[in-house]
């Protein structure tokens, strides 16, 4: 019985996965990506965050021990203002697995406050999520482009 159960669940693997494009898939990660900028520069970094974080979603940021979890991201973000700044990025980059419910995005990310821009680059780590929503598992980033 075992034995039959594997096999059907092969063939079944097998056979929906044919029917789906890993291009478009991957077209539709990076559209997410750059929906997740979007909103962060339209209600502020905090809330895109937390609209995009898994539950369970780390955030590695420089110098501070991982941030593990959507209730603790929020807690750090009570203590924390994201007005008088600006957060964008622009993913360059996506690859999904082939089941499409894994896959990550990179890019280069600007910092605006005033006059000042500064520019890096970043990973985000993505999954769907039961509701076959991506949502990001990691996402950290590197300061330095000119």
């Amino acid at each position: 019985m075992k034995r039959k159960l594997l096999i059907i669940t092969v063939l079944l693997s097998i056979f929906s996965c044919k029917n789906i494009d890993l291009e478009k898939e991957k077209q539709s990660l990076l559209t997410v990506d750059k929906e997740f900028s979007d909103l962060s520069e339209k209600v502020g970094m905090h809330k895109a965050f937390l609209e995009y974080i898994d539950e369970n979603g780390v955030l590695l940021k420089d110098k501070s021990m991982p941030v593990v979890g959507k209730e603790n991201l929020a807690n750090i973000y009570k203590l924390e203002s994201d007005t008088g700044f600006v957060l964008t990025w622009e993913p360059l980059f996506a690859d999904i697995s082939k089941s499409c419910d894994f896959g990550y995005t990179y890019g280069i990310w600007t910092f605006t406050v005033d006059t000042l821009v500064e520019k890096g680059t970043y990973t985000t780590i993505w999954k769907k999520n039961n509701e076959n929503q991506w949502k990001f598992v990691m996402d950290t980033g590197n300061d330095g482009l000119e």
